[in-house]
């Protein structure tokens, strides 16, 4: 779970969702990953799904059966059902998820009698450092949006929220009096 959390910290300072995950096989790491939706424009690229791809790579097969899955963040809909699909063995996260969470906040896909494939879950797995991280960074994000408010010529827009204005046109945008 340390190397999910550190994978965490990687999608933090590229302005993603603090979420890491990582796939071992045989007491080896094999694939890790982290949340990338932001800076690949794509909705499917959460930390499981980016480290679920990697090891399908690596192995040859979209099946691992024998492989099992560490995430900060407990597992969302798709993200369930994508390891279900590849035949984990067994997840294990730290965080819960009490909005969108597919392993018992929310729903418990995993405990379905009724799909063809049974993971073993386990969660709460350094749940206080994977909630803080998670915690950390979105009062970062309100701090920062706070000061955009209180500033809003005077606070830079984080990266992946920079409008893409021609700087002679931002100048010209700036001077224009608010609008009504």
């Amino acid at each position: 779970m340390r190397i999910a959390l550190d994978q965490a910290h990687n999608a933090w300072l590229v302005g993603e969702v603090p979420v890491g995950a990582v796939i071992m096989r045989a007491g080896q790491v094999i694939a890790t990953g982290y949340n990338r939706p932001i800076t690949e424009h794509d909705p499917t690229a959460h930390a499981e799904i980016v480290a679920l791809r990697h090891a399908a790579q690596l192995v040859s097969n979209y099946r691992l059966p024998e492989c099992e899955l560490y995430v900060t963040l407990e597992p969302c809909a798709m993200c369930a059902m994508a390891l279900m699909h590849a035949r984990f063995k067994r997840v294990v996260f730290g965080a819960r998820d009490p909005k969108t969470g597919a392993a018992g906040s929310v729903v418990d896909l995993f405990a379905q009698p009724q799909l063809n494939h049974h993971t073993a879950v386990e969660g709460g797995v350094l749940a206080d450092e994977c909630g803080a991280v998670l915690r950390d960074f979105f009062a970062e994000r309100r701090e920062q949006y706070r000061q955009r408010r209180a500033n809003p010529l005077d606070a830079p827009l984080p990266a992946a929220e920079a409008p893409d204005i021609p700087a002679g046109e931002a100048t010209e945008l700036a001077s224009e009096p608010p609008s009504p």
